[in-house]
């Protein structure tokens, strides 16, 4: 479980990074914040294509950065998520199994809910039966 500490840098790193996202079709501006395991925080934007399918949410190029940037192991503690659209915005499915690959069921991801309001879950409460790396 995450600290009101770093619940709050988490939410401004967010906030931060989705005043980067690239939206010129949507206009839906989201960026996301992760702690790693180790500590360390790592954000990403949304990136929109002409051609749809090839957007990348917010969610998902962080956890790209964080395994660029500190390798394959990485374990997600936490995600945080911000729009500056001040409306729900939960993790897409494609996120939520993105976001399974690196961590436990007991991640903590926090969320605009209904009219904005913070939402905290787990990973295992946002997505039950997730596919998992079988060993």
């Amino acid at each position: 479980m995450i600290d009101a500490a770093q619940l709050a840098a988490l939410s401004d790193r967010a906030e931060a990074a989705a005043h980067h996202a690239y939206a010129p079709y949507s206009h839906f501006y989201v960026g996301a914040a992760i702690l790693l395991d180790s500590g360390e925080i790592v954000t990403g934007c949304n990136v929109e294509n002409a051609s749809y399918r090839l957007t990348t949410c917010a969610e998902q190029t962080a956890i790209a950065s964080a395994v660029a940037n500190f390798g394959p192991k990485i374990r997600i503690q936490a995600v945080v998520v911000a729009s500056r659209n001040h409306t729900a915005c939960q993790p897409c499915g494609a996120c939520r199994q993105t976001i399974a690959e690196f961590a436990d069921p007991t991640a903590t991801i926090v969320f605009p809910g209904e009219n904005a309001t913070p939402t905290t879950t787990t990973l295992a409460e946002l997505l039950p039966g997730a596919f998992a790396l079988s060993s």
